[in-house]
């Protein structure tokens, strides 16, 4: 991937909601831990916003979603602003494959939500390394 072409990555903001907290979780994994040279953060209320510097971010960048339950908020909320969704996750989904890690907690997860949301990190690193690689 160039250095200077970065994946976006809008979280889910559902707060007070587990499955949101593991949403922000994953992503702050991939951003500082994962892929801090490839991906950037963009808040899910920026977009809500209407803010221009987060839209330029998501319209200048490959961007990946992840959200926290179905009503899909961080992917429908990039597509009504007429930005383009390279790959989209959900909490849901990664809890539905590991069933043994059910999350509980809001503003600090129990051991089962944090090992959930690494394993969702690892998930959406890999579809970093994907979008970078179909860049060339």
């Amino acid at each position: 991937m160039s250095p200077n072409r970065r994946v976006v990555i809008v979280p889910c903001s559902g707060i007070g909601k587990t499955f949101g907290t593991v949403s922000r979780e994953a992503a702050y994994t991939v951003v500082e831990d994962l892929r801090p040279d490839t991906t950037e953060l963009v808040a899910l209320s920026l977009l809500v916003l209407g803010d221009e510097e987060a839209r330029a971010a998501v319209a200048g960048h490959p961007t990946v979603t992840i959200d926290g339950c179905r009503l899909a908020c961080a992917t429908k909320m990039v597509q009504e602003s007429g930005l383009p969704v390279a790959r989209s996750f959900t909490v849901l989904d990664a809890f539905r494959k590991h069933r043994d890690l059910k999350p509980e907690g809001i503003s600090s997860l129990n051991p089962e939500g944090q090992k959930l949301a690494r394993v969702l990190a690892e998930e959406v690193a890999e579809a970093v390394e994907e979008l970078g690689k179909s860049e060339t």
